[in-house]
């Protein structure tokens, strides 16, 4: 089901005394990231000095890749978040340079990581609006992956934790995680709905396990998380533009 940019402004706020008495969801989960509110900008700026700090040991065009393909070796290993980051990002100009970079850039690609860790948290249009909504219905988690400490300033920092019940910071998030989780939680797949960005990893992992999900699409992101759409008509699976459209479409959901 898809919702267009024509159902905005009337229907964002939805008097919740409308909803159904028993919701069908016992529990909605939100990715953070690009989906609550912006990151992978942050990411791109951060690169963009990158690439112009291992200008003079090599050509730009070869630093984008490479740092693609360390970091994706280095998952098992780093995992997701800065850290991670910082480290292939280290180990991609000593290649690049051959062995020659100085502890000056070396230091200086540290500092890009201190400051991807002090940003603002900007939250994404209708954020704000909607989960307060949602939350006077339906009990809300934030289901994120990444470094803990990472994800847990950003959460605080962002204003919205008032508004979830849950907070789960995951290491990956395949089929298995969400499986696991919704386990302890005590909670059924048919009864569990997730909101996210990232088609690889808030959308198919949900929906392979009979659960439902909603793709919010953000026009920045990681190529780590591109995956081809299901289909529309694919069971389970919802597409809008924007979160403003969630409580409309949790209302239909409710009425069957």
């Amino acid at each position: 089901m898809r919702i267009g940019r024509k159902e905005t402004a009337s229907t964002l706020r939805v008097n919740c005394r409308y909803y159904s008495a028993m919701p069908r969801f016992q529990m909605i989960g939100f990715d953070a990231d690009d989906t609550l509110w912006h990151n992978e900008m942050h990411y791109i700026k951060a690169q963009s000095r990158y690439r112009d700090l291992l200008g003079r040991y090599c050509t730009p065009d070869l630093i984008d890749g490479e740092l693609h393909r360390t970091e994706m070796r280095n998952l098992d290993q780093y995992g997701y978040g800065i850290k991670g980051y910082a480290l292939s990002m280290i180990e991609t100009a000593v290649h690049l340079s051959d062995g020659k970079i100085s502890g000056e850039d070396v230091l200086a690609i540290i500092n890009l990581a201190r400051d991807l860790r002090e940003v603002n948290v900007v939250l994404l249009d209708h954020a704000a609006d909607a989960i307060p909504v949602l939350a006077d219905s339906y009990p809300l988690m934030i289901i994120t992956k990444g470094d803990p400490r990472d994800q847990e300033s950003k959460i605080k920092r962002s204003g919205l934790v008032k508004h979830f019940r849950q907070v789960e910071i995951l290491s990956e998030k395949g089929e298995e995680n969400y499986r696991a989780l919704l386990t302890r939680h005590h909670i059924r797949p048919e009864h569990f709905l997730m909101v996210g960005n990232s088609l690889r990893s808030d959308i198919w992992p949900v929906l392979n396990i009979g659960a439902t999900a909603v793709y919010v699409p953000h026009r920045l992101s990681w190529a780590h998380e591109a995956a081809d759409p299901p289909p529309s008509d694919h069971p389970g699976y919802h597409s809008i533009q924007h979160l403003g459209l969630l409580p409309p479409l949790l209302e239909l959901l409710d009425r069957g």
